[in-house]
């Protein structure tokens, strides 16, 4: 090889590792060019000493009405959960239809209405009525002729003027009018007529107790008969709330025990009442013994054939740990509580168990003697959804 090929040589050699320093390769970056950009980076914040908990001054607590209590384990009644339907007390409900046949000719009663007893609902034209009438209107007749005749011989009878033989067939007719006079006038009073001074055809259909119509079957026009319901009344100020109670729960309550009802119309409302009825008796497909609950109703809110829950309390008791039921809150669709750390408020996932009334038990996640917020536990969520929004931004 002569000079100059040697020298082209070198000179290639030398453009190589010129590259191979300057490049590198791929992933795999120079360790002092690393260093030097990580320190013309600028440093991370530190996290929050409190460990990411919510910090409120006690001004703030008390604006946004946050308020503690501690975790405490409770001696708690067992409790029963059923589902059930809301009926009508059936000893507090009438079926009415009219005594007799008869086509309607009026009816004032409306589909809702509130009504007093006795109050008229229907009134119907009656042949039956109009016979029965007339013939108490031809008794009250023939009893005025019998008793003035009656009176008349027992006058002359004082004066021995009548013979004792026209004394008593007159007293006889007279008894037998009278008689006469009361079964008609009880005819009427079977058929729910009251009794006029002239014959009338038309009869009442009214309430036997007062309460609100939630069935009407009545039409103008119509021809109404005694077995077929033209109104259906009931008192709704008290309610059945008719559940299926399992075998294997029938040990564990009695007739008497306190009851809670909830539906789903007033999530937030709790009915108490009482278990007044369990059956004799397990139907043998469902393997189930009907269950009932009386619970007052005074406002009307709750509707038959309103499905509902209900909560029986049990003779059992348990030792529980438990915290108020408005202490729990959802974030991010998990339970959750906000317990005191520190100086701030940590939200804390917890596993539940039943709901007792207003208190709530707990299986996981909290400890006695924790302090957590039972009050505001919606205003520290706002703020910690709050924080997470302006994190991600």
């Amino acid at each position: 090889m002569n000079v100059i090929s040697r020298c082209a040589a070198a000179a290639a050699a030398a453009a190589i590792l010129l590259l191979d320093a300057g490049c590198g390769k791929p992933g795999h970056a120079d360790p002092a060019a690393k260093e030097k950009t990580a320190q013309e980076q600028p440093a991370k914040a530190a996290p929050d000493a409190r460990g990411g908990a919510l910090g409120l001054t006690e001004a703030e607590m008390a604006a946004e009405g946050v308020k503690l209590a501690p975790v405490t384990r409770e001696l708690m009644r067992a409790e029963v959960t059923l589902t059930a339907t809301i009926e009508p007390d059936q000893d507090r409900i009438a079926h009415i239809a009219p005594r007799v046949p008869g086509r309607l000719t009026q009816v004032p009663a409306r589909l809702g209405d509130v009504v007093r007893q006795g109050q008229v609902l229907a009134l119907v034209d009656s042949v039956e009525v109009g016979e029965a009438s007339a013939a108490y209107q031809q008794a009250v007749s023939q009893l005025a002729v019998a008793k003035s005749e009656f009176e008349r011989a027992s006058k002359l009878r004082e004066e021995d003027v009548v013979p004792e033989k026209e004394f008593l067939r007159a007293r006889g007719e007279y008894q037998k009018v009278r008689a006469a006079h009361a079964a008609a006038l009880d005819k009427l009073r079977m058929m729910g007529v009251k009794p006029a001074s002239n014959a009338e055809s038309t009869l009442p259909v009214t309430s036997p107790l007062p309460g609100t119509v939630i069935e009407k079957h009545a039409v103008i026009g119509e021809l109404a008969q005694p077995d077929k319901p033209l109104f259906t009344v009931a008192d709704l100020s008290s309610v059945w709330i008719e559940a299926r109670l399992y075998e294997k729960d029938l040990g564990r309550i009695r007739p008497g025990a306190q009851a809670t009802v909830t539906v789903t119309a007033y999530p937030d409302e709790r009915f108490k009442g009482k278990l007044a009825y369990v059956s004799a008796v397990v139907e043998r497909e469902s393997r189930t013994v009907k269950a009932r609950i009386e619970v007052p109703n005074r406002d009307g809110r709750l509707k038959p054939e309103m499905f509902a829950t209900a909560t029986i309390a049990t003779q059992e008791t348990r030792d529980t740990l438990a915290i108020p039921a408005a202490a729990v809150t959802l974030l991010d669709g998990r339970q959750t509580v906000f317990v005191k750390r520190g100086e701030g408020f940590e939200p804390r996932l917890v596993e539940l168990g039943e709901r007792v009334g207003d208190r709530q038990v707990v299986t996981a996640g909290l400890q006695p003697g924790e302090l957590i917020v039972v009050s505001g536990t919606y205003a520290l969520k706002s703020r910690l959804l709050k924080s997470k929004i302006g994190d991600e931004h």
